[in-house]
């Protein structure tokens, strides 16, 4: 009995032994797991990177100009392009016809230094502006283009992928303000990443036929979009923002303000749906796929990290404007005195209801909110120690009167003389070294100057027939606050999606 029991007790004392062998397996196997997926993570968060960087096309920064505008006083600014190329699949989508690739929309996005304001300045294609030299695909450089269609930068070499490079260097040219990243969009790529977030909210002010999309189809047709509030994904949103008949008075105009509108609603979907893998991976993989950028923004990594840097911008601070405008004849003029105090505005990264929002100083302190009422940029005089003004017209006593300008609006002037030449269609300002942002900052009284760097210390302002034609707007131009007309004109991105849809 005594071994019966000594075998029994010996049985019983190896369960434990065999039991904590068993936890000590299920331990190591569910460590096992737990690296196994973390493994899986890993790699799987390394194919999506490579997948992404597989995804993104860039453009060489060799068509760049540059004679660029220096940095402003913080903040970033983004150029977004929207490409109707026909290459690849973008030719089953619709539109025009040939393969020169072209574009149709293309806004301005200035990204605030306190990384809590932005807005976006759309520009109308038809705008009449200035386009410096352009590099062609065979190395040589176009000559200087006055009073051209903004939206022939892009099509400067006549190539499928278009030029963004013109684009950039047109807007830099325009506006005073450095881009520090430029985006192109193409059809494909826009139709993929509405169909990924699962539809945008859009509202349509009225019933629009087969024939308001398409004006040479020689009949109404049938209704496409239905008067209200609808939700519209791939070629169904495509159709929306390329629509420009049927609504307000047809023009590109009132386009624009139904981009905007699209644009708004597209933000606030993203935002809704929050930090989820499964709706930004989808989205992240439509909008590389089909986006050629500059090569700051040519990875994964340096896009994300963009995209991140916007995350605390709320909607209703994220903001949408049109370049200030009237009609000239069948284009469309820029009302420069107002366009001009929106880029000193943006350059001193100030909003367009004039609160400084460049989050610190150049010091690193934190600068005023704007609700003191204090100016958060030195005046114009402050920063530019003289300029020369010579009469390049045949209009007597036009340098004493840009003189007069200039003093008013807080400028030193150290003379005036007759130009060598009086042909000037244009006025001039060139500069020194180290005096770019002085010659930008004078020619806030110039409207459309022409800005040269010169080898000789000093800033000279040439005037040409446009200033006798159109004064300078005196020391409304210096001022860095939007004007009330465009400022009231702006969409926030959280605005009621059917409100402000067209124009005319």
């Amino acid at each position: 009995m005594t071994g019966s029991h000594k075998a029994r007790t010996g049985r019983r004392s190896d369960e434990p032994a065999r039991g904590r062998g068993r936890k000590r397996s299920k331990t190591r196997i569910a460590a096992a797991i737990t690296l196994s997926v973390l493994v899986l993570l890993v790699a799987g968060t390394g194919w999506i990177y490579l997948q992404l960087n597989g995804n993104i096309t860039t453009f060489g920064a060799d068509g760049v100009s540059q004679d660029r505008p220096g940095s402003g006083a913080g903040g970033s600014n983004v150029l977004v392009i929207g490409s109707d190329s026909r290459s690849g699949g973008n030719s089953k989508l619709g539109g025009g016809e040939g393969d020169v690739g072209r574009s149709d929309t293309a806004f301005l996005l200035h990204v605030y230094g306190d990384d809590k304001h932005a807005v976006a300045v759309s520009f109308p294609r038809d705008t009449l502006v200035d386009i410096p030299p352009c590099k062609l695909p065979s190395g040589s450089w176009t000559q200087p283009q006055h009073n051209a269609m903004f939206n022939s930068a892009f099509t400067v070499g006549q190539t499928a992928k278009g030029n963004p490079a013109c684009t950039q260097n047109t807007v830099e040219k325009l506006t005073g303000l450095r881009v520090d990243h430029t985006v192109v969009v193409d059809f494909e790529g826009f139709s993929k990443m509405t169909s990924a977030v699962g539809g945008v909210p859009v509202c349509v002010p009225k019933d629009v036929y087969q024939g308001d999309l398409n004006p040479h189809r020689g009949s109404r047709g049938k209704v496409i979009f239905g008067k209200g509030p609808q939700t519209v994904s791939g070629q169904k949103a495509l159709d929306y923002v390329r629509l420009r008949h049927g609504i307000g008075d047809g023009s590109d105009i009132g386009r624009i303000k139904r981009q905007q509108a699209f644009v708004s609603s597209l933000i606030k979907k993203i935002k809704s749906q929050g930090v989820n893998p499964s709706a930004l991976l989808p989205l992240a993989n439509a909008a590389t796929e089909s986006m050629t950028v500059d090569p700051g923004l040519g990875s994964a990594n340096k896009l994300i990290s963009f995209a991140m840097s916007m995350k605390d911008i709320d909607l209703h601070n994220t903001k949408f404007i049109t370049l200030p405008w009237r009609y000239q004849g069948a284009r469309v003029a820029i009302v420069h005195s107002e366009a001009d105090a929106l880029w000193a505005a943006l350059r001193a990264d100030r909003t367009i209801d004039g609160t400084d929002a460049s989050g610190k100083s150049k010091h690193g302190t934190k600068v005023d909110d704007g609700k003191s009422g204090a100016a958060a940029s030195p005046s114009p005089g402050a920063s530019v120690s003289g300029a020369a003004v010579y009469n390049g017209t045949t209009v007597t006593g036009l340098a004493a009167r840009a003189a007069d300008d200039l003093k008013t609006s807080g400028f030193t002037v150290t003379g005036t003389a007759t130009g060598s030449t009086q042909d000037h269609a244009t006025t001039l300002i060139t500069y020194g070294p180290g005096q770019e942002a002085q010659a930008h900052t004078v020619a806030r009284l110039f409207p459309g100057a022409d800005i040269q760097k010169a080898t000789a210390p000093g800033i000279s302002v040439t005037l040409g027939q446009s200033y006798a034609d159109h004064p300078a707007p005196s020391a409304s131009a210096s001022s860095s606050d939007v004007p009330s007309d465009v400022a009231d004109k702006a969409r926030s991105a959280d605005d009621n999606p059917c409100s402000n849809l067209s124009y005319g």
